[in-house]
This record gives C-alpha cells, sequence and structure tokens, in this order.
C-alpha cells in the first residue's frame, strides 16, 4: 500500500498524523485496529455462511466475481470449451517464440569469436583466438 513512499514521506505522514491527534493518536491507531479486525471477522463469517448455504467450500479469494464463476457455476467440460479456441493459438505463438529463441542462440553463437571452429567472416578457417595479455607492464619485461 506505501510501496510508493519514500522515508521521508512516511516520516511526514506520521508527523501529521502526531499533530492532529496529538494525544489520542494510541487511542485511534487501536481503533484503526479494532476496525481492520471485526472486517475481517465479518468477511470470515460471510464466508462461512455463504459456504453453508451453497454447500461448497468458499475461501474468501472465491469472492471474487471470476474465480466464483470459474469454480462454482462452470462444469469443467465448460471450462475446456471455453479454452479451446485460444488453446492453438497460444501453442502457434509458444512455438514461434521457441523458433526465434533458437535462432537467436545459433546467430549469437555463430558471432562470438571466443567460439572455436567458427568464423564471423564466413571464410570456413576458423581464427585462432587471440593470447591472454600480461596484467601489467612489469610481466612483459
Amino acid at each position: 500500500m506505501f510501496e510508493n513512499l519514500n522515508m521521508w514521506e512516511v516520516g511526514a505522514l506520521l508527523l501529521l498524523a502526531l499533530l492532529i491527534f496529538g494525544d489520542r493518536l494510541p487511542a485511534v491507531i487501536s481503533d484503526g485496529l479494532r476496525m481492520v479486525r471485526n472486517l475481517r471477522n465479518m468477511a470470515r463469517n460471510a464466508t462461512t455462511d455463504l459456504s453453508k448455504e451453497l454447500g461448497t467450500d468458499i475461501q474468501l479469494e472465491d469472492l471474487h466475481p471470476k474465480a466464483f464463476i470459474r469454480k462454482h457455476l462452470l462444469s469443467e467440460e465448460d471450462e475446456q470449451a471455453i479454452r479451446k479456441p485460444l488453446q492453438g493459438v497460444y501453442d502457434n505463438l509458444r512455438a514461434d517464440v521457441t523458433n526465434v529463441h533458437n535462432d537467436l542462440k545459433e546467430v549469437a553463437t555463430a558471432a562470438d569469436p571466443r567460439t572455436p571452429g567458427t568464423s564471423s567472416t564466413g571464410g570456413g578457417t576458423a581464427t585462432p583466438a587471440p593470447a591472454p595479455r600480461a596484467a601489467n607492464y612489469d610481466e612483459v619485461t
């Protein structure tokens, strides 16, 4: 929730809260935490009641409309019928991406001068790898 705020902004918000609420700040924080606990309990009770009414096990995540429809109203055959037209497109796209990835690997291997037996000039003869260079001038002399 606050991931886009830096340390100074959080500090400024805390200082502002202290100025607004003053000595009542601990009471306000405890009231806020109590409210969050009550909301969680209400959500838990609602899912329990809904599970009892429908006769299935429902989690809080299942209350999202798309997840609810997918899990409780669609049969597996219906879900497969919905996915079938898109599966072929997905498979073709996956194969194309794999082919492009393999082609790029081959090009990178062919263009790499450190790979023995390949040449970027296409002359067919392998160029030897350059000798390692000395670390400093004293090693050369």
